[in-house]
């Protein structure tokens, strides 16, 4: 499925900010994340999985990660 299609909803925090969060889901009963400043590159994940990645990015478990 194409990113450019589909039902993706904006999440509520991102307001009107240029950098916002999209969900979906997607074929075969997934969940798929999209940030609007790389719309083609997407997350795919069972909803379990993205569940767990919900609750420990409301938990602040991913506060600290660094990318490089």
């Amino acid at each position: 499925m194409s990113t450019s299609t589909g039902n993706w909803q904006k999440a509520s925090f991102s307001g009107n900010a240029a950098n916002c969060v999209y969900v979906a889901t997607g074929d075969n009963r997934t969940v798929r994340l999209r940030e609007s400043d790389a719309p083609d590159t997407t997350l795919t994940a069972t909803p379990a999985a993205f569940g767990v990645f919900i609750r420990a990015v409301k938990a602040g478990a991913l506060d600290r990660l660094t990318v490089g």
